[in-house]
């Protein structure tokens, strides 16, 4: 066994992407234009609060790319979601206020859930408002797993 699949056999990544029963689940990465190194390289999340509500999240696009190119060039397999995020500069005075706080459990959730659901094996995670950055971080520490977090910047 090489040092890189001894690697992998530890990995959560290995639960889709080892053995004979995992091949549907291969074929799926490989549709998505994967390469069997890709495969078998460790699987990290790129997520990110990206949209176009306000200016604090407008860039993190951009940002995940860079990160998604180091990820590359260290080796691994970046794999890129993005998540909601509700802006209080957007929200205040109006019903849409009632929705910014429990959207930061909204954001850890989906963080948690994609990359639980998908076994990840690390996270870089980006955000830039007042309410997706401690939801991302909330993510990270509910998950355990080897994470980045990235402030995108604010307004």
């Amino acid at each position: 066994m090489d040092a890189k699949s001894n690697i992998k056999s530890r990995l959560p990544s290995r639960h889709v992407t080892e053995g004979p029963a995992r091949a549907p689940h291969r074929s799926y990465l490989y549709a998505m234009g994967l390469t069997t190194e890709q495969i078998h390289q460790p699987f990290v999340g790129v997520a990110s609060c990206w949209n176009e509500a306000a200016p604090c999240n407008i860039s993190l696009m951009r940002q995940a790319q860079a990160a998604k190119k180091g990820v590359a060039s260290a080796g691994g397999t970046p794999r890129e979601f993005c998540t909601i995020t509700v802006t209080d500069g957007i929200a205040m005075g109006h019903e849409g206020m009632r929705s910014s706080l429990p959207s930061r459990e909204t954001i850890a959730d989906s963080v948690e859930l994609t990359v639980r659901g998908h076994a990840y094996d690390a996270l870089i995670g980006l955000a830039g408002c007042d309410k997706s950055l401690p939801g991302m971080m909330m993510a990270m520490l509910r998950l355990n797993v080897p994470s980045i977090f990235i402030y995108g910047g604010s307004i």
